[in-house]
């Protein structure tokens, strides 16, 4: 009897969901009929793929040589698909995006009721993460980078850049002064990151140097809630436009120190990997966000 690809299916989400309940879950059945699919496959192959635990399940010999087969198959397959319907020029299936919640917010939400309108078949799945992910651990297929790339096994389509300032609530500056140079900011309460330090290095100081490496009395892990920090007054922030944008222009966050800051730009990359068998949809949602979003995607 011939293995199915429902079969398979299941055999991949186990390993990469790390248990039968979270794989059934994610393939929208139940733990018995997952079980059954796994103990079915087995059978056929005559063989265990899994080594099941008191904690986890790890896999076999014979499953460690199976995963990455079954995922080809698989990914061939999701191909097979994505060039029928390239034919009808209307992409399906799921695409699953991966974002830094301030871009996933500020950016990405706001145009999908128009992806949505033109690609109505495409299931988009949005998660946020704030550091780096990877893509095939957190069965991602596109994933939104802000700042250097590392990963060059990744493709990676550039979105824009995007400056960051050094900014404050006018509640805060009439409770605490505007700081006149940067040496005033030892006066002042700061927010910043606590993952990866670089984050904390603000453009203040003559253009071409290094700028200034400040220590937050506040930090987060997360641009949002620095975001959000800074519009209840509780200090100066260092952000990038494009999740300020409305702030400035509604006067809810002020620029402080635009004399001493030079301009320093984050690049936005969109990455996947290359041998992806979701082009289509890859492409699609790109090219939507580009289209909406002008080039360059972040300049004021």
């Amino acid at each position: 009897m011939k293995t199915s690809l429902d079969e398979l299916q299941a055999f991949v989400a186990v390993v990469e969901a790390g248990s039968i309940t979270a794989a059934s879950e994610r393939l929208d059945l139940t733990v018995s009929a997952t079980s059954r699919t796994l103990a079915r496959l087995e059978e056929k192959l005559q063989t265990s793929l899994l080594r099941r635990t008191t904690r986890r399940l790890e896999l076999t010999e014979e499953g460690t040589e199976l995963l990455p087969q079954a995922r080809d198959i698989l990914a061939a397959v999701d191909a097979a698909e994505e060039q029928m319907a390239a034919r009808r020029m209307r992409p399906v299936g799921r695409l699953r995006v991966d974002a830094a919640t301030p871009f996933m917010l500020h950016v990405l939400v706001p145009l999908l009721a128009g992806f949505r309108e033109r690609y109505p078949a495409v299931v988009l799945e949005l998660n946020s993460n704030e550091g780096i992910v990877d893509l095939i651990e957190k069965r991602t297929d596109i994933a939104f980078r802000i700042g250097a790339l590392k990963d060059s096994t990744l493709h990676a389509r550039p979105i824009g850049s995007s400056r960051l300032r050094v900014l404050a609530s006018p509640d805060y500056l009439r409770r605490r002064g505007l700081p006149g140079t940067a040496a005033d900011l030892q006066r002042h309460v700061l927010l910043g990151f606590n993952q990866p330090a670089t984050l904390n290095d603000w453009p203040l100081g003559p253009a071409g140097g290094a700028g200034l490496t400040v220590c937050p009395e506040l930090a987060s892990s997360s641009g949002e809630t620095l975001r959000q920090m800074a519009l209840a007054g509780l200090g100066l922030v260092c952000l990038s436009d494009f999740m300020t944008r409305d702030d400035r222009r509604d006067g809810r966050l002020v620029q402080v120190l635009a004399d001493e800051t030079f301009e320093q730009r984050q690049a936005i990359h969109a990455v996947y990997y290359r041998n992806t068998a979701l082009a289509a949809r890859i492409t699609c949602f790109l090219d939507h966000v580009i289209e909406v979003l002008g080039v360059p995607a972040f300049d004021d």
